[in-house]
C-alpha cells in the first residue's frame, strides 16, 4: 500500500458486493494490499500515486437502488484514456469534454451506483 501522505482524507465507501466493487476499481487503477485478518467485510484501495479508497460492506437496506448518495471525483490526468477504458458506460454518452466549472471531465456509476467524475484542469491539460 501506497505511504500515506502527512496530510490526506481517504473516502470510506460502503459496497453491496465487495468483490464486485474491487474488480470495478482495479478497472480504475485501484489494488488492495495483502490481505490480513478482518478483510471480509472491509478492503483498502491505493492507486500509487496518492489516491486511497477503502471499501466496506453496507448495512443492509443502506443502497438503495437508483437513489445512491456517494460521489467521488478522481484527479488525472489519464482522462481520454480512462474514458476509452469505460467506453459505453460514461454517463454522458459524448465523452469526456471541457465543463464550464474548468475541468475536463466524463462520469460514470460504479456497481452501487456512486457517481464518479474523473477529471483534469483545462488549463492542465497537454494538447491533443
Amino acid at each position: 500500500m501506497a505511504m500515506i501522505p502527512p496530510h490526506a482524507l481517504t473516502a470510506i465507501l460502503p459496497c453491496t458486493d465487495l468483490d464486485i466493487s474491487e474488480a470495478f476499481y482495479r478497472r480504475l487503477g485501484f489494488t488492495r494490499r495483502a490481505a490480513a485478518d478482518g478483510e471480509e467485510d472491509y478492503r483498502m484501495l491505493s492507486d500509487g500515486e496518492g489516491g486511497l479508497l477503502h471499501l466496506t460492506k453496507a448495512v443492509e437496506g443502506w443502497l438503495v437502488p437508483g437513489r445512491n448518495p456517494f460521489g467521488l471525483y478522481l484527479h488525472t490526468e489519464e482522462v481520454d484514456r480512462l474514458a476509452g477504458a469505460f467506453a459505453g458506460e460514461a454517463i454522458e454518452k459524448t465523452g469526456p469534454e471541457h465543463k464550464p466549472w474548468g475541468m475536463y471531465e466524463f462520469a460514470l456509476s460504479d456497481p452501487d451506483g456512486t457517481l464518479i467524475r474523473i477529471g483534469w484542469p483545462s488549463r492542465l491539460r497537454r494538447p491533443d
